[in-house]
Parts: C-alpha cells; sequence; structure tokens
C-alpha cells in the first residue's frame, strides 16, 4: 500500500451545534484536536477539507493544511473525493482515510489500524467497531450496528449496518464508528453512486456501498470515540481532554 491520505471534512453548517469545528476545547478549535490526532497517528499526510474560511485559518494558525471545497455536498464523503482531487492530481496516494471533524477524543491508533484491512486487496473500504458494553445502547437507534462476518481475531467482513438491535440471539453487538479508510477508485465508485434504498430507509451511507456489490471489512478498536454533536458532548470533550493534558503534564 502507498502512504494514505488522511482528509478530515469540516463545516460550519451544524443544526444542533453551530460552528462546532470552531469550538474550543482546552484552549483549541476542536478542528485542530482532530488534525492533531490524525497527524499523530503516523500513516501520512493530513489535510482538512471544508468550505469556510474560518476553520481553514485555525488549521493554518496550528501548522495544518487545509484545502477548500465547494459548499453544496451533499456529504463528507463527496467533499474529500474532491479534495484528494485538488490535492493529489498526479494519484500518488491510493488510499484515503475519511476521518470525521468531530472526533477530537479519537485515539491516534485506531485511525492507523484503520487501513490494516486494505492490504487485502479484495477490500474496498475498510471502518471501524467496538463491542457495545452499555446494555441501553443495544437498543438505541442513534447507535450504528455493525453486522458482520468473523475473518479473524479482531476483523469482520461487514454485512449489513443497522439502527436496529441486531443480529439477534446471544452474543455481542459490534456500535459502528463512522471512521473509513477507501482505496482511492472505490471511493470514486462510491461517490458517482446513486443514494441506494435501503441507504435511504436507515440513513446510512455506508449502505450505498454494500448495495453496491462493494466490500466493507471493519476492525475492532477498544472503545467509541466520542462524537460531538450537543453542547453536552462538547462539555464532556473538554473534561476528557482537559484530564489528557494534565496526566501528560504529571508524566513528563
Amino acid at each position: 500500500m502507498s502512504d494514505p491520505l488522511v482528509l478530515i471534512p469540516a463545516r460550519l453548517a451544524a443544526t444542533r451545534l453551530p460552528n462546532k469545528p470552531l469550538a474550543e476545547i482546552a484552549g483549541e478549535p476542536m478542528i485542530v484536536h482532530v488534525w492533531r490526532r490524525a497527524v499523530e497517528a503516523g500513516i501520512g499526510p493530513v489535510a482538512v477539507a471544508t468550505d469556510a474560511s474560518e476553520i481553514a485559518e485555525a488549521v493554518a494558525r496550528a501548522g495544518g493544511q487545509a484545502v477548500m471545497t465547494r459548499s453544496d455536498h451533499a456529504s463528507g464523503s463527496d467533499r474529500i473525493f474532491e479534495a484528494v482531487e485538488k490535492l493529489d492530481p498526479q494519484g500518488r496516494h491510493d488510499l484515503v482515510v475519511n476521518v470525521q471533524g468531530d472526533l477530537p477524543t479519537i485515539d491516534p491508533a485506531a485511525i492507523a489500524a484503520s487501513i490494516m484491512p486494505l492490504a487485502d486487496p479484495a477490500v474496498d473500504i475498510a471502518t471501524l467497531v467496538a463491542v457495545i458494553a452499555r446494555e441501553e445502547e443495544r437498543t438505541n437507534p442513534n447507535v450504528v450496528k455493525m453486522v458482520g462476518s468473523p475473518i479473524s481475531s479482531g476483523r469482520f467482513r461487514a454485512l449489513y449496518f443497522t439502527r436496529a438491535t441486531a443480529p439477534y440471539g446471544d452474543g455481542p453487538l459490534y456500535h459502528h464508528i463512522g471512521l473509513y479508510a477507501y482505496r482511492r477508485r472505490a471511493l470514486q465508485r462510491f461517490v458517482g453512486l446513486e443514494p441506494s434504498p435501503l441507504e435511504m430507509r436507515e440513513k446510512l451511507e455506508q449502505l450505498r456501498a454494500l448495495e453496491a456489490g462493494m466490500r466493507i471489512d471493519a476492525v475492532v478498536v477498544d472503545d467509541v470515540p466520542l462524537g460531538v454533536d450537543t453542547p453536552h458532548d462538547l462539555d464532556r470533550a473538554r473534561e476528557i481532554l482537559a484530564a489528557k493534558i494534565i496526566a501528560a503534564r504529571r508524566t513528563s
């Protein structure tokens, strides 16, 4: 595999938490924290794909790279495809990792783990899952579950993604984490597809790929990173990162 290109889509137009990429956490905008986690993964160059000059400027002040994209994209996948074509028109990078811009607490090791299934040429897209530990999350439709067939220890071939409680019966359920590593040609194919029936029914974009016959493999990681969607989530992220900063100072 060539060096992946890691892209973080970010926009200001969030309904539940306006301007959330610029929300301050431990003295820096949230998007800068996500950029730092992606850099710490150490798997390839990192850039933020955005349509907002304020986000681009915040990333640049931190020493990062941002690429401006159109404002009319329907999804983060569309935004990163435009960004990769701008950043790498020669096609040097054949893997593209899409890290959501609202995951300031994500473990860099999880980002690095996402590309491992793509060593298998049969895999088009790779993603992450974690075992659901809290009983209430098993039935929560906001917690997306991966239904998959085990390939090896800690790895599945994804058969379906659903908001329902699945699969039925005894055994663990797996919480899907919305981070994707694409083969570049798979990303190009994916963004060219029309929304699929199950995608529209479940409101899960990844079902478009499965319905088109694309293969998605999932790697199991230790925990689910906090996605910041509400003011309460933002408060939790501030607490988590403040605690990590204090712990780091104590050990330094």
